[in-house]
């Protein structure tokens, strides 16, 4: 692994590191050590990274704030790229905006709250990369990212770059194509907005947080666990087995929301892994519904 360190540092590529603890780059703060750690701050050394990634047949894997990522203890062998500064450029014509997939959601839309442009006010409260919005139709308050995106700039592992147009992207509930049928990483995206009031839009966003800090914990978490089985609600389903505060080591589902997990400071992956086996459990065997994690869970592949 030292030869293909010395090879992405050599190219210039961004931050590189060793055995990164990825603890550190997810929101609920567990997870164990990255293999090799690249941090690009433009998409040429981005595509620099997986020309090498490649060139080695390594395993990869792409994050971004961590908001939505439960990491193994073990860690993750191969190469994790994060994107973030210098992934994060905006330009806004008219009611268009193209972003990086490293900007923030939450400052994207209230930067463009600001503008007076409507249609992410939704967006106010969920936390993470535009990136991982747009990898997993991000959404909340009725709406979510398949009612703005008009095309999403993707890159392959064979080193393909394509706009894929909305209907392209196959968006469903909390899902789209890259996640299972065509995996690839997106680089930026373009959101088509409407023209709206500024005061509107800032009491609708005002709403958006008061009701997430309202009801939705402050501690570090993953964000929701569960994918609502809809019609029924995941958080309702796992109140009503009266296991909102039940702990396992240092992880505890949240007494505000039952769809979150918090790191009451000293948690593992393991816990968590324990809690969301636990939670299905008992809402199979009380309901017969069968609940599917929204957190996108990373087994560890370390030895």
């Amino acid at each position: 692994m030292e030869k293909i360190m010395e090879e992405l540092r050599a190219n210039n590529v961004g931050k590189v590191k060793e055995n990164e603890p990825l603890a550190n780059h997810t929101t609920i703060k567990v997870g164990g050590p990255a293999e090799v750690f690249v941090e690009p701050d433009s998409i040429d050394k981005l595509l620099k990274t997986m020309d090498i990634v490649q060139k080695y047949q390594l395993p990869w894997r792409v994050i971004g704030r961590g908001s939505n990522l439960l990491v193994s203890d073990k860690g993750i062998a191969g190469v994790v790229i994060k994107l973030g500064k210098g992934m994060d450029a905006l330009e806004i014509e008219g009611t268009k905006v193209q972003v990086g997939a490293g900007y923030s959601f939450i400052v994207l839309a209230n930067a463009l709250g600001r503008k007076g442009l409507s249609g992410l006010e939704f967006a106010g409260g969920i936390p993470g990369s535009v990136g991982g919005a747009v990898y997993m139709n991000a959404g909340a308050h009725g709406s979510d990212i398949s009612k703005i995106l008009e095309k999403a700039r993707v890159l392959f592992p064979d080193g393909t770059v394509e706009w894929l147009t909305n209907e392209e992207m196959e968006y469903s509930y909390r899902t789209s194509v890259l996640q299972k049928k065509r995996p690839g990483i997106v680089l930026e995206a373009v959101f088509d907005l409407k023209e709206g009031d500024r005061e509107v839009i800032a009491a609708d966003m005002k709403k958006h947080r008061t009701y997430r800090r309202d009801t939705q914990p402050v501690k570090p978490c993953c964000g929701s666990v569960f994918r609502n089985p809809l019609p029924e609600h995941a958080g309702k389903l796992i109140q009503d087995a009266s296991l909102k505060g039940y702990s396992i080591g240092g992880a505890q589902i949240s007494e505000l929301h039952g769809n979150f997990i918090v790191n009451n400071g000293s948690a593992k992956a393991e816990d968590v892994l324990a809690l969301i086996k636990h939670m299905k459990e008992t809402v199979l065997e009380r309901n017969g519904i069968e609940m599917h994690t929204e957190v996108e869970i990373v087994e560890g592949n370390r030895e």
